[in-house]
């Protein structure tokens, strides 16, 4: 009798559904892309930036 109360208290008849940031950080290729796309943009960004706050010559 032990064993049928354990089969329907199992995991298999709850699912309960994986967090956003679990599924993000168990994708090893999903993490490559960001860890070469985020700096690449930011690096970008704040070159431009410098380069739009050099003052002009006269």
């Amino acid at each position: 009798m032990s064993d049928t109360q354990s089969e329907e208290t199992g995991p298999a008849e709850r699912q309960e559904p994986i967090p956003m940031m679990q599924r993000i950080l168990d994708s090893p290729f999903l993490l490559l892309f960001l860890g070469v796309v985020v700096p690449t943009v930011l690096y970008t960004i704040w070159g431009v930036m410098e380069v739009a706050s050099i003052p002009l010559a006269q």
